[in-house]
């Protein structure tokens, strides 16, 4: 690329931030306050109210000083590797989490735990290293004193650290980064806000309260959605509710009782739209930057929530339209299809977006069938934009042009916008369409088109091209599980695990299988099938039956 094209992609990617972006990265990276070392940390808060178990994740600490992260073991050196440099930044970020002291089966690794506290704050001096960055320490700062609270006494020395750690975070917010990253500082300052008492956590429980109040309305969508369209971060972020719900209820009183309804309404809405984002399988489906075993599970998520009185009204309908983050759910028959006519994210904050405008997912008697590529990392590097790139999605590309223009790890510059959606229920026919105005930076200004028609024995996918386009390729993903059975001229038959079969037919167009990835989980890339549909003037229908 040469130097205009790179000027305009940073100007396309800079021109959406938010003022409060620019000149607060000046100040995060200028501005170096101190912190004080020689203050005693406050004292306790006794707790007066029940603390619930919070949803467990599966353990990551696998004997002592041996860690499993984004499917990957390593073992620590006796002294110090928390700063490895043969290791990824998020590895290591996972290492300085500390959620294995509220995973699954914790209790059996007290003493573990116990020993891992003292040699992070021996190895870890104030400010230096990945461990003092502001989202390590958002999250370790929880995870300690939901340990705490679970009946696990922090002796003086991991006081004295924690409260340090407190005034370092609350001098290094992060809101040249806003989103997720601003909204668990804040859960951190009120978390120990709580747990400590006196002028000093008055302080950290006023910042707290000011930016929760300011994030929650706009992070949390009227749907319920998380505005990052990431059905990942939509769990961890109501994982972040609910335990919000949770330490206010272990020190009642200190948190207004019209703050908490609020909360509690909020999970509700947001446990509502990750229970129809989900899969018969019971996972997310895999929009934007999404994982499987990152953030709790959905049915956990659920269980804490039950156990937090949250109350969740479902919506059992057949066509079930998240209207304000902009995504759709169908099931008919044996099929569950969820459709992505949604923005790519707040134009603020494009970091975990992919370029699938338009793709979608379908589940045939609870298995899998037609799948998003997934994520697999993070970080700077060709996988990490090849699995943001439009061919890694069932969606359709045009001339080996992403519909938004992913770059850099989390960037993104000119964006497709959708618009004219339609949506229409005939007797047991679910029909939508929409288009998407991503490729109209293209010589010919070309739009992509797609509709869906959903039926109990079959989907029909049409694609077309609206203006002039070198090439459009559609495709559908196929998850790894199912196999290729016959293939007849531009007919195929797929069997799934458990016998069940359905075809797959392009009646306008040219079709043929490619190989693909699938990543479910983070460090774990599957090679699978997809079947290609080349557009024949301007157009391509497929057709999938299973009656």
């Amino acid at each position: 690329m040469n130097f205009l094209g790179r000027a305009l992609r940073y100007w396309h990617t800079l021109r959406h931030l938010k003022p409060v972006q620019f000149h607060g990265r000046a100040r995060f990276r200028f501005l170096k306050p101190r912190l004080r070392l020689l203050s005693a940390a406050p004292l306790r808060r006794a707790p007066g109210g029940p603390w619930q178990v919070p949803a467990q994740r599966e353990a990551s600490m696998e004997a002592p000083g041996v860690f499993r992260f984004l499917n990957k073991m390593c073992e620590l050196p006796p002294a110090g590797g928390w700063n490895a440099p043969g290791l990824e930044k998020l590895w290591l970020y996972n290492l300085h989490y500390f959620d294995d002291l509220n995973a699954l089966g914790a209790a059996g690794r007290r003493a573990w735990h116990e020993a891992l506290l003292t040699r992070w704050i021996t190895e870890n001096p104030p400010t230096v290293g990945n461990g003092w960055e502001p989202y390590p320490i958002s999250l370790r700062v929880v995870n300690w004193i939901k340990w705490s609270l679970a009946g696990n006494p922090l002796p003086e020395k991991a006081l004295a650290s924690l409260a340090l750690q407190v005034r370092w975070l609350a001098l290094r917010l992060e809101w040249h980064l806003l989103g997720n990253h601003l909204f668990a500082n804040a859960k951190a300052l009120l978390f120990a806000g709580l747990f400590f008492e006196g002028k000093e956590a008055e302080g950290w429980l006023r910042t707290a309260f000011a930016i929760i109040a300011r994030e929650l309305p706009e992070q949390v969508l009227a749907d319920g959605g998380n505005f990052e369209r990431s059905p990942m971060y939509h769990a961890i972020f109501l994982e972040d509710l609910l335990d919000l719900v949770n330490i206010a209820g272990a020190f009642p009183g200190l948190v207004a009782s019209t703050v908490v309804d609020a909360w509690r309404e909020a999970a509700g809405r947001m446990q509502v739209w990750l229970d129809s984002m989900i899969h018969p399988d019971g996972e997310i489906a895999l929009f934007n930057d999404a994982a499987f075993g990152i953030a709790p599970s959905p049915a956990l998520l659920r269980a804490y929530a039950s156990r937090l009185g949250v109350i969740v009204t479902p919506c059992d309908s057949g066509l079930l339209h998240l209207k304000d983050s902009g995504y759709i759910r169908l099931q008919s028959g044996p099929a569950i299809a969820l459709l992505d006519v949604a923005p790519i994210g707040p134009d603020y904050l494009p970091g975990h977006a992919h370029a699938d405008t338009l793709s979608f997912e379908l589940s045939l008697w609870k298995h899998r069938v037609i799948v998003n590529g997934g994520t697999s990392r993070y970080g700077v590097g060709p996988e990490r934009l090849r699995e943001r790139r439009t061919r890694s999605h069932s969606t359709l590309e045009i001339g080996d042009v992403d519909s938004s223009e992913v770059w850099g790890g989390f960037r993104v510059a000119r964006r497709a916008h959708p618009f004219g959606l339609q949506i229409s229920v005939e007797g047991d026919t679910l029909q939508v369409a929409c288009s998407h105005d991503g490729y109209r930076r293209l010589a010919g200004r070309p739009v992509h088109r797609r509709s869906w028609v959903l039926r109990a024995d079959g989907l029909t996918i049409e694609d077309k091209i609206e203006g002039s386009a070198p090439s459009a390729v559609a495709r559908f993903i196929l998850h790894p599980e199912v196999s290729v059975v016959v293939v007849d001229g531009q007919s195929w038959a797929f069997a799934l695990p458990q016998g069940q079969s359905f075809r797959m037919r392009v009646e306008q167009g040219r079709g043929q299988l490619e190989t693909a990835s699938y990543a479910s989980r983070f460090g774990d890339v599957q090679q699978t099938r997809c079947l290609a549909v080349v557009l024949t003037d301007g157009r391509a229908l497929t057709r999938l039956d299973w009656g």
